[in-house]
């Protein structure tokens, strides 16, 4: 065994040494248990309007509690699970192992930022409790600024908060890859996940100033009477929709590209073989980031906005698929003819690849304006960015975390529940949300609580699948909790996986390596008979 005598899970364990410690992997740690807390909290509240759907005729909320709810579960689930998920945790955890660095640029910084969730959580809770807010996830004005009576600017404050903790996670992620990889750990022999955590943190430093821009002045506008969008007042109601999703969907992008890093890292580890067309692969994921900040106004093509604007934001919605395919096609190619080992991360990270293959598919339709005009603010909608945000960013989570599971804990999980776990999820997924395409395509609207008797069927599957879906959601935590004091101790490598995090002990030391390491091969050098 090259276990480590002392490990970082063991350098204290008080509650203070773990409050104010500025080991990245313990920060990744607190991350993570703060995450499954509002996910779990975000993950009630889908449930409940999974249950008030299960019917037709609104039996368990009324229309002000259930536009509450849905507010809520997008809220929490955006800011508070999806866009921080595997940034705050695995990118955390693995950045500076995976460069050879002894711990991020600024590991007090990196603290902070978790402070500084925690307190937009505080917000967000707050709000919960004082009565929720009603306005949706996206606090369109003029109804957030005019007519909602509900605790708007306390919502809004969470998110203002929670933004500043991404800014700053991002800033640390860029000067650490910059400035502390180790000696033989050139651009171009950095693993695909380390590249994926670089696109996303330029992400997060360019596009979060303007979602806080833009919630202050919803809050001045609000607070004070000012005019900025209420046109009666000389403002603009389309401004603040041009403002939100010129961050918002980059926004997505932050949730997907360290996902297709995680896949990356799994399918090479599965197959044992170099990521087939490692440029590209690159190539794609600055791409991603760069294009992502110009196709917002395909949110808009029914708000008002230039017919000529919308057919501009058409094409490039339609060129921002390109990068995604080769990402695609490059995993495909990985796989063709590999001795692949099915194990549960690869499960995890094929169903990634299938579900986002069809929010990509479905992301087209909706960047066509004639069908977009058809399908705009129907359930087709709300299954498109659930197939892209949850089955997609989650699927690649879960399948990290499994993936990296021995390596975080020292500990192996059971193999046969992880692999039922990650089917499970994969079936009731789908049985949730492909219901929902067929019931955008014949008109049923969102965020309605009540609905035409002949939507009955498809809500009912869709909800019957929300019971799969849970339950393969609080299955991983079962037998996770579980391995952490009864699973089998893990080596450095269980895998047989490359890269330098695999070099160190599991778990690793404090200090990460025992001594700097030196990288004389590029990523992913499995050897071939």
């Amino acid at each position: 065994m090259h276990r480590a005598e002392s490990s970082y899970l063991t350098e204290g364990s008080t509650l203070a040494s773990w409050l104010t410690t500025h080991d990245h992997k313990r920060i990744a740690i607190l991350y993570a248990v703060a995450i499954t807390f509002f996910f779990f909290l975000g993950g009630i509240a889908a449930a409940l309007i999974r249950l008030e759907l299960a019917t037709p005729h609104g039996d368990l909320m009324s229309a002000d509690t259930y536009n509450k709810t849905f507010t809520f579960h997008g809220v929490v689930m955006v800011w508070f699970f999806l866009i921080p998920s595997i940034p705050n945790t695995l990118g955390n955890f693995l950045l500076p192992l995976m460069i050879g660095a002894r711990d991020v640029a600024f590991p007090r910084l990196n603290l902070f930022s978790w402070y500084l969730y925690l307190l937009g959580g505080l917000f967000t809770v707050t709000c919960l409790l004082l009565g929720g807010v009603d306005t949706g996830w996206t606090f369109y004005t003029p109804f957030s600024t005019l007519f909602s009576n509900t605790h708007v600017v306390l919502a809004v404050v969470g998110v203002f908060i929670v933004g500043f903790s991404s800014i700053l996670t991002g800033l640390n992620f860029i000067v650490t890859i910059h400035t502390l990889r180790t000696e033989g750990m050139t651009w171009l022999r950095l693993p695909l996940f380390v590249w994926s955590m670089y696109g996303v943190s330029l992400v997060m430093m360019l596009a979060t100033p303007v979602l806080a821009m833009t919630l202050s002045l919803l809050a001045i506008e609000r607070l004070t009477g000012v005019g900025i969008f209420d046109p009666s007042l000389g403002g603009d109601p389309l401004l603040f929709q041009h403002f939100f999703w010129f961050y918002s969907h980059p926004a997505v992008y932050i949730m997907v590209l360290p996902s297709m890093g995680v896949v990356s890292e799994l399918i090479t580890a599965s197959v044992r073989r170099k990521i087939f067309g490692y440029r590209f692969m690159v190539y794609s994921i600055i791409g991603i980031a760069v294009v992502g900040f110009l196709v917002w106004g395909h949110h808009m093509f029914v708000a008002g906005q230039s017919m000529y604007a919308s057919i501009v934001f058409s094409i490039l919605s339609f060129i921002i698929a390109v990068p995604s395919a080769i990402k695609v096609f490059n995993w495909t190619a990985t796989l063709y003819k590999g001795d692949i080992t099915f194990g549960a991360p690869m499960i995890y990270a094929l169903g990634f690849v299938g579900l986002f293959m069809l929010g990509g598919l479905t992301g087209l339709f909706l960047a066509a304006t004639a069908l977009d005009v058809n399908l705009t603010d129907t359930y087709f909608v709300v299954a498109h960015f659930h197939y892209i945000m949850v089955g997609g960013a989650v699927m690649a989570y879960l399948g990290g975390i499994h993936f990296w599971w021995p390596k975080i804990t020292g500990r192996l999980y059971s193999e046969g529940w992880a692999r039922f776990a990650a089917i499970l999820m994969f079936l009731g997924f789908n049985l949730t949300f492909f219901p929902q395409f067929l019931a955008g395509a014949e008109g049923m609207p969102r965020r309605y609580y009540r609905y035409p008797d002949e939507y009955a069927l498809l809500n009912v599957l869709s909800s019957a699948g929300a019971v799969l879906l849970a339950a393969s959601y609080l299955l991983p935590v079962g037998y996770l909790l579980w391995s952490m004091r009864f699973g089998e101790r893990a080596g450095p490598d269980p895998w047989g996986a490359k890269g330098l995090e695999w070099e160190t002990a599991s778990p690793p030391p404090s200090h990460n390596f025992e001594r700097p390491p030196v990288v004389t091969d590029g990523p992913y050098a499995y050897v071939h008979p």
